[in-house]
């Protein structure tokens, strides 16, 4: 069976947080420090699913990773810009997951007519970086010493990436997800990172 990019069910919730969890106990990578019970995380996809997009990869049942979009800030003139992340099983990265998700994510987000992508980086994280820049983020920003975690200071990397080539002068505003499901060109957006995955069964 091939690959499959969805949007997020409920069903999904569990096998979402189990690849989080760790992220959490584990690394940086996230900036917090307790992982989410399920009810939190449940409640953070429901309050930012009908606005910006969640996905996941799937093989044969098994969910490889996630993506998803949220608010880069609050206030109204900021709301084309979104902040973006990927989470990955580690049994399944480096085979294009990530970036598949990556190049799903922003398609769909080009659709829903956001503009800006901005991806947060805890340094150094060599595999993120390459990453990023594979589907189109440049670094814009390092902050020294934010965050504190594990008992070290650690820098963090703002990555943008542009999603048209110049911006409007008068922006139309974005498509929530159901607008956004309901154009021609839905399907093709959300399939896109299908084009890079390659073999992804547990070896």
């Amino acid at each position: 069976m091939r690959p499959v990019i969805r949007t997020t069910t409920e069903g999904d919730t569990e096998a979402m947080l189990a690849i989080y969890t760790p992220v959490v106990n584990e690394t940086a990578i996230s900036f917090e420090t307790e992982p989410p019970t399920f009810g939190e995380f449940r409640q953070r996809i429901l309050d930012t699913s009908k606005e910006y997009p969640w996905i996941v990869c799937e093989n044969e049942g098994e969910l490889l990773g996630y993506a998803y979009a949220n608010a880069y800030r609050s206030r109204p003139a900021y709301r084309w810009a979104v902040e973006t992340s990927v989470y990955v099983d580690p049994r399944y990265r480096g085979r294009g997951v990530g970036k598949a998700l990556y190049l799903s994510l922003l398609d769909v987000l080009t659709l829903q007519g956001y503009l800006i992508v901005y991806a947060i980086i805890t340094a150094p994280n060599p595999a993120s970086v390459a990453l990023h820049r594979s589907v189109g983020f440049e670094r814009a920003a390092v902050f020294e010493r934010m965050g504190f975690k594990f008992g070290h200071w650690h820098d963090v990397e703002w990555w943008r990436c542009d999603l048209t080539k110049a911006l409007p002068d008068n922006p139309s505003r974005p498509l929530s997800i159901s607008e956004a499901m309901g154009q021609a060109g839905w399907t093709h957006a959300l399939t896109r990172g299908l084009a890079v995955l390659g073999g992804t069964k547990n070896r």
